[in-house]
Formats: C-alpha cells, sequence, structure tokens
C-alpha cells in the first residue's frame, strides 16, 4: 500500500509547481467561494472563472496572501489561499482608460471611419466573402482593422 501510495505521489509531483507570489505583484483572484455570496449576474457556464487584477499586499505563511481588495468586495476577506490565485500576465500599457472609450445609449463604441484602405473578395468553393480593410479615427492615433 506504501508503495502505491509513494508511486502516486511522484506522478503528481511531477506536475505539480510551487506558486509563489511577491508583494506588490498582480495576481487574479478565483471566486468560486462566493458563489452564494455574491452574484454577477451570470448563469454558471458563462461566469468568468477569475476577476481582478489585485495587487499582493503582504504574505502571510508559505501559503496564505492578503490582497488589496476594492470597496465593493469591503464583505470578503481579503487573505486567500495559493490555490486561488493566478499570476496576472497583463501589460499595463495595453490598458485603456475609460474615459478614452465612447459608447452610445445602446453600449456600442462610437468610433470615425476615415477611409477604407482595402477590398479584398475570398473566393470559397460556393461563395464569396468580402474582406474590407478600412482605419478608423480614435483617440489613441487612426487604427488599421
Amino acid at each position: 500500500m506504501a508503495a502505491a501510495c509513494d508511486r502516486q505521489k511522484s506522478y503528481a509531483d511531477k506536475r505539480r509547481k510551487p506558486l509563489e507570489f511577491q508583494v506588490g505583484d498582480k495576481v487574479l483572484l478565483k471566486f468560486w467561494p462566493w458563489k452564494g455570496v455574491i452574484r454577477f449576474g451570470k448563469r454558471d457556464k458563462l461566469n468568468t472563472r477569475y476577476i481582478g487584477p489585485f495587487e499582493i499586499l503582504k504574505q502571510i505563511g508559505p501559503v496564505a496572501y492578503q490582497l488589496n481588495l476594492p470597496a465593493e468586495l469591503d464583505g470578503v476577506h481579503n487573505v486567500f489561499h495559493v490555490s486561488n490565485l493566478k499570476k496576472c500576465l497583463s501589460d499595463e500599457t495595453l490598458v485603456i482608460p475609460q474615459d478614452e472609450i465612447q459608447v452610445d445609449e445602446q453600449l456600442r463604441f462610437v468610433e470615425e471611419l476615415l477611409e477604407i484602405m482595402d477590398r479584398e473578395v475570398k473566393q470559397l468553393k460556393q461563395s464569396r466573402i468580402p474582406f474590407v480593410r478600412v482605419r478608423w479615427n480614435s483617440k489613441r492615433g487612426p487604427e488599421f482593422m
């Protein structure tokens, strides 16, 4: 019995990687413990798995971290096990501030068409798909799409 247990442990240890974070890192938080407490407005299948990013304030023990949670989550304790955290790999330079985004009353993006750059038609066996390359006017500069 002990040999089988050791064999299974060695299989699990090959795939297991220790998670360690530093103070100041940005992490995503798995929110499954809050399913009955906080409702995010979607059904189970469409729920997001992780929320955040949140900053790590300090490490409490070898596997617990204290996070800087926003005011809307003040009813949730801010210390979490390392298994509920995932490193956030986002690039801060790609984040668009909300004041730069213009939306109308139906929550659609408002952008101006500057020019049509190119047109192309892809021919499949029984159908044709038109492609149009467009330059949009945005606050961050003209973009191609």
